[in-house]
């Protein structure tokens, strides 16, 4: 994945986000992507979610595969209500009207937004909006689910009832890719890590080996 960038008043370069980035990734596993700010954890979620396209190479997934992303970062048809920006998400994640709007009433529940579901989201605070993006991510049932940092999303009472559904899942049966800069976290929650240096794969294996090389790289800078 690549971009142009503007250099300087007359001249651009190419600015790669991701370089030769292979990955598999297996069913009921939790995959964790790890690395400093800027190093492409963002950017790989979004193409395995279909949001963007790689410049070169594929994103594949076997047939009939369902994907959510679940990252504070994306936003909703603010002109649309609660009720229906969930409907919405649903069905882009892969499920049928009916089977989206199977989960409405437990989202309503979970996101505690009462009344202000079936109001257009752009009435929302900022903390409306995460847990309305939080909720519809978590509780369709998709295939993969992808997440982005999150582990930190409304006041302290909704937080904690946050990490607890998100650490349900991920201890589960559900296929995870779990992305982050805390190798604390990464070392608890996954089977596998992956780290991204400067837009490569710096190390790929078993969690502890991954995060001790990561450790001992911060390490060095921090000399």
């Amino acid at each position: 994945l690549s971009f142009k960038a503007q250099k300087g008043a007359f001249s651009q370069g190419v600015h790669h986000v991701l370089k030769d980035v292979s990955l598999d990734l297996f069913e009921g596993e939790t995959l964790g992507i790890i690395g400093r700010n800027g190093c492409g954890k963002t950017s790989i979620l979004r193409m395995m979610a279909g949001i963007i396209a790689p410049t070169t190479g594929s994103v594949t997934r076997a047939r009939n595969t369902t994907t959510a992303l679940l990252s504070l970062g994306l936003g909703f048809r603010k002109d649309l209500t609660g009720r229906d920006n969930a409907v919405l998400s649903g069905m882009l994640q892969g499920l049928s009207r009916r089977d989206a709007e199977s989960h409405l009433e437990e989202i309503k529940v979970f996101s505690e937004l009462g009344d202000s579901f079936d109001e257009p989201v752009k009435t929302y605070s900022s903390g409306m909006r995460s847990r309305l993006g939080f909720t519809t991510a978590l509780i369709t049932n998709v295939d993969i689910l992808l997440v982005d940092e999150v582990l930190s999303v409304g006041d302290a009472h909704f937080k904690h009832k946050a990490q607890a559904a998100l650490m349900d899942r991920i201890t589960g049966k559900q296929t995870v890719v779990f992305v982050s800069h805390s190798d604390k976290q990464i070392k608890k929650l996954c089977d596998r890590a992956v780290w991204l240096n400067d837009a490569v794969v710096a190390a790929e294996g078993g969690t502890r080996s991954v995060v001790r090389k990561y450790r001992r790289y911060i390490a060095g800078l921090n000399r």
